[in-house]
């Protein structure tokens, strides 16, 4: 596996591959590596030639007063199971290397209404900085197929959203959430867990799951989504968010629409977990 913090020499490579006519499948992460991304990784490697993966934490996307010094980097054992997986370039970029002039200097891409909402309202700027990254990832690796987990289910609406509106020829795949034994969704974040909270955690899931039944037998939307908050707060989530959307555009639901999803985000301590579920009412 080549591994590079250099933009020229991914160019390069892609090239190479480029002028063989090959395919290329991008993966890009955070790193603190977890079965959900090697999922992506054992997918990506289904459609395309050859498989790339970066791993940047990337500031943009980070708050003032969230975990950007305290998120988990384990770089020499994400490379090892890259490198096992079988990806074959892996980018590792400075922040110097993706913001040369600084953050504040940036271009940023942004996407509207649908990235204000749900964890847009919550975390101000958050999506910016993660279309922002992903739109320079993408100009960078130029992949024919980029695959997202659909448990950041908004984060992938705006991926394809953006993907859309700038005309970029890249296919957009999301794939299913990988969970724990106890249901909760895999997550880095789930690292900075006590065994305690990782139980209480598993009752995300259990309650999307209760909300949805509730929805299918007929019980009002507002009521059901009461019930499903106060169960948070029972199971000792400070909720910041459980909300019943159109998975077509994440607009507010009418009796016209069918393909639904839930979303929800919770904090237990200060760790925020988000989950979700589509379903068809």
């Amino acid at each position: 596996m080549i591994t590079t913090q250099n933009i020229n020499q991914v160019r390069a490579q892609i090239l190479a591959w480029r002028v063989k006519g090959e395919s290329i499948a991008f993966v890009p992460t955070m790193g603190n590596l977890h079965l959900g991304h090697m999922t992506l990784i054992n997918e990506a490697m289904k459609h395309a030639d050859h498989v790339v993966s970066s791993i940047f934490v990337n500031p943009m996307q980070f708050g003032a007063t969230e975990d950007l010094s305290a998120y988990p980097r384990t770089l020499e054992a994400d490379k090892l199971a890259l490198s096992q997986a079988g990806v074959e370039l892996l980018f590792t970029p400075t922040s110097e290397t993706i913001y040369p002039k600084g953050m504040q200097q940036q271009s940023y891409v942004e996407v509207p209404e649908i990235g204000d909402q749900l964890c847009g309202a919550s975390r101000p700027g958050h999506f910016r900085g993660v279309a922002t990254i992903v739109c320079k990832l993408f100009n960078i690796v130029t992949p024919d197929i980029a695959l997202f987990g659909r448990k950041d289910f908004q984060q992938l609406m705006i991926i394809k959203a953006m993907v859309d509106d700038l005309s970029m020829p890249i296919e957009i795949m999301g794939i299913e959430t990988i969970r724990e034994a106890s249901g909760l969704a895999m997550s880095s974040r789930n690292g900075y867990l006590t065994s305690e909270q990782k139980n209480q955690a598993a009752q995300l899931k259990t309650t999307i799951d209760k909300l949805c039944l509730a929805i299918k037998k007929g019980q009002s939307a507002p009521l059901a989504i009461k019930n499903a908050q106060q169960a948070l707060i029972t199971a000792g989530f400070t909720p910041d968010y459980i909300e019943l959307r159109s998975t077509k555009d994440l607009s507010q639901v009418t009796d016209n629409h069918s393909e639904l999803v839930i979303l929800a985000a919770a904090y237990i301590g200060d760790t925020r977990l988000i989950d979700n579920l589509c379903f068809i009412r």
